[in-house]
């Protein structure tokens, strides 16, 4: 029997000739499935945790570098939204010859940090994908780190402002009691959700680059759609329902709630509308529901952005 060698199959057979000079195709990742792909995920930020501190702090310098306020640029968004809220409930309190009380100050304030702590990391966690496009091109490494990343940086900034709001609630009439410790549980959850968005946000942006432009008008305009500046009972009984479909309306509510009212989460809370109809104001579903959207978006977001992440380097 005569054994060929490979240049003579190959001059033989034009077509495998074809197939050996073409490169091997890259390994496809496994399919890990939505439960399976959230602990690689962590597992991978945990490996590159060196990775992910240093890109947050080089963030971090380079939003205050050179900066005249510096740390002040920390709180400078949340008191904004609060002197914006006190204006339009000073001049309601004034139409309706009521007094403007401070826990309503503190309300305000309480929920104002997180708005904008969400808002300012889905506004740096958006584009940081394609920001980065030197990165993603040349280096290996998990593509969430960058997301991730700008949403720590911007966790800094939230841990200056909530400092400040700690120093300044005793002023305003703020007691706290035992269900404040309701604040870091709704904190974590937070947190999750900001992750899940952005990882979703930044992906899409790098193949559509026109979503950054509609995140800033949503994130301009999501605050009247979410109860920072005033209380869902404010909207009466359908109102209420629809403003908690938006996650975060439970999240910032819940901790208005607990820290400023004292009250339990737990427990249900009605109020009474102007025509006289008993309805329900908070619900410990409504956090239960804001739980859910946190914790399964977060999974669905590390499926989505692993499932696309071997498209972004040639997209970017």
């Amino acid at each position: 029997m005569t054994v060929l060698s490979d240049a003579k199959v190959r001059r033989a057979d034009p077509a495998l000739e074809a197939r050996v000079a073409e490169p091997a195709p890259p390994p496809e990742p496994p399919a890990l499935g939505l439960f399976g792909q959230l602990p690689a995920t962590v597992r991978d930020l945990w490996a590159h945790r060196e990775l992910v501190y240093q890109l947050t702090l080089r963030d971090v310098r380079i939003r205050y570098k050179q900066a005249i306020m510096g740390f002040g640029w920390a709180i400078f968004m949340p008191v904004l939204i609060i002197g914006s809220g006190l204006l339009v409930r000073f001049s309601m309190a004034q139409m309706s010859g009521r007094e403007l009380i401070s826990t309503v100050v503190a309300g305000m304030a309480i929920k104002a940090l997180p708005w904008a702590f969400f808002a300012g990391a889905i506004g740096f966690a958006t584009p940081s994908l394609v920001s980065n496009a030197n990165l993603v091109t040349k280096i290996a490494f998990p593509r969430e780190v960058l997301p991730v990343s700008a949403t720590l940086a911007q966790t800094f900034d939230s841990t200056i402002g909530t400092l400040v709001l700690l120093i300044l609630l005793p002023f305003l009439g703020v007691i706290p009691t035992v269900t404040a410790l309701w604040a870091p549980v709704i904190a974590v959850l937070l947190f999750l959700f900001t992750i899940a968005v952005g990882l979703l946000l930044s992906c899409g942006n790098l193949f559509f680059r026109d979503v950054k432009y509609i995140v800033q008008v949503i994130l301009t305009f999501g605050i009247f759609f979410t109860p920072v500046l005033y209380e869902p009972e404010h909207l009466g009984p359908r109102g209420t329902q629809l403003i908690m479909l938006n996650p975060l309306s439970p999240l910032l509510e819940g901790l208005r709630l607990s820290v400023v009212q004292g009250h339990n989460l737990l427990v249900p809370l009605t109020a009474v509308s102007k025509t006289g109809v008993v309805f329900t104001t908070w619900d410990p579903w409504y956090l239960v529901y804001s739980a859910a959207c946190a914790v399964g978006g977060v999974f669905i977001a590390a499926l989505v952005f692993h499932r696309l992440e071997s498209l972004f380097a040639e997209r970017v």
